[in-house]
């Protein structure tokens, strides 16, 4: 046990920058892969195939150089197999220690024919789901596993590349655009999966990265997919009114005073065949008082309360859907408050019109007259007023009279009258 625990200590320390490992008796590059530190290994070598392959250490003290070999047991269990320069006898997918002065080089070997990737064919599987996609894969491209010096099981990436296109959402132009995207395999099973594809695309397979690196890469590609999963993104704005007249005080991100105008538009995915916005007075909407078809609308919230909204999507058989953002918009109860004096034509224009104080009117008709009974103005929108005026002339000061049939949010009628009293004005 103790010459173990000393091999594994010896291990961190490396070997100087001016030494190096040389291959010889292969047309391909043996390729180089690094590692975390923690391993406890330089690097993890892969080489095309062994026959006929040596390693030589190159740098001071090479022809005293010993070679020892471990498996997935750990450099605690390495054993010496070969001293000098460099070693033909090397054995697959094994681990190797270089000692030279005192200094120790672990590498982990890897023999590629013995896991070579190939690609007959790859198809759509049967069964599929909501959320990612399966593919049947005729080939072979095992994992590719490796030991650390403490015999620790470790994957070597394989970088197999599973290629697609499907639907990103560009949140700018509120719009899904199609857009080619990889996947990464570390090494191939039977059957591989990935994100389900939101438009009709076709899957190819190719790789791996070793083969890439000598110009031997393989591949294959599937017929055709049509997309089943469905995704939406939704979006919801206020339209604003400046009345300074009209107290509007929301609750919440929606709503406040009536007439609350909420502009709707929802962005789908290909396969969202059925789509629709629910409104209900419920936020679970076990009760939809309302089904909107148009993936862009805009509705005029009237009545008082809580009134919640929300996009649904579905593909054609409904076996994967999609439910958007909640939006709650609330709206306030009514109320009219009108003034009983003003001053046209001020100055400082400070009480120069007569308007009333409100919020939730969702109709309005005010009609002034002065003291004989004549009809001076009248107006429809709760946010105008009257500004002294008739035919375009002001009105003598002194007392007029207003009459407002409303409406408020909760259905409340107002039947309103009163006086107007102009003051003196220059």
């Amino acid at each position: 046990m103790i010459l173990r625990i000393f091999t594994l200590f010896l291990l961190v320390s490396a070997l100087p920058a001016s030494a190096a490992l040389e291959w010889s008796g292969t047309s391909l590059k043996v390729l180089k892969e690094d590692v975390a530190a923690s391993t406890g290994l330089e690097a993890v070598y892969v080489a095309p195939s062994l026959q006929g392959l040596s390693v030589s250490y190159v740098g001071d003290g090479a022809g005293s150089a010993v070679w020892s070999r471990f498996s997935s047991l750990g450099g605690g269990y390495a054993e010496p197999v070969a001293t000098g320069p460099s070693i033909s006898d090397l054995q697959p997918d094994m681990g190797y220690i270089v000692e030279v002065a005192g200094k120790q080089y672990a590498f982990w070997l890897v023999d590629y024919s013995r896991h070579e990737l190939t690609l007959q064919s790859l198809s759509l599987s049967a069964e599929q789901d909501c959320g990612r996609v399966a593919l049947d894969v005729v080939g072979s491209g095992d994992e590719i596993a490796y030991y650390s010096v403490n015999g620790r099981r470790l994957t070597l990436s394989r970088d197999i590349e599973l290629g697609y296109n499907t639907l990103v959402y560009d949140n700018e132009n509120h719009a899904y655009t199609e857009t080619a995207t990889t996947e990464k395999l570390d090494y191939i099973r039977p059957v591989v999966s990935a994100p389900a594809p939101l438009c009709a695309t076709e899957f190819s397979i190719s790789g791996d990265k070793f083969l890439r690196e000598w110009g031997r890469e393989v591949s294959a590609t599937s017929e055709r997919c049509e997309p089943h999963s469905v995704e939406a993104r939704t979006m919801a704005e206020q339209e604003s009114r400046e009345a300074e007249n009209e107290v509007n005080n929301p609750s919440g991100t929606f709503g406040g005073s009536a007439p609350c105008v909420v502009n709707f538009e929802a962005a789908v995915t290909d396969a969202a065949i059925f789509r629709e916005w629910q409104f209900s007075r419920t936020p679970d909407f076990e009760d939809i008082s309302l089904r909107m078809s148009e993936l862009a609308f805009s509705y005029t919230f009237e009545e008082q309360g809580n009134t919640y909204v929300r996009f649904y999507c579905a593909n054609s058989d409904a076996s994967c859907d999609y439910y958007g953002e909640t939006y709650d918009i609330s709206i306030g109860e009514s109320f009219i408050k009108c003034p009983n004096a003003f001053s046209p034509f001020n100055e400082d224009s400070v009480n120069d019109e007569w308007r009333v104080s409100y919020s939730s009117i969702v109709s309005f008709e005010c009609t002034i007259f002065n003291r004989s009974g004549r009809k001076v103005a009248s107006f429809s929108d709760p946010s105008a007023g009257w500004d002294g005026k008739y035919n375009g002339k002001f009105v003598p000061s002194g007392v007029y009279y207003y009459v407002i049939k409303a409406r408020g949010s909760e259905g409340r009628e107002y039947n309103l009258s009163g006086d107007i009293n102009i003051v003196d004005y220059k």
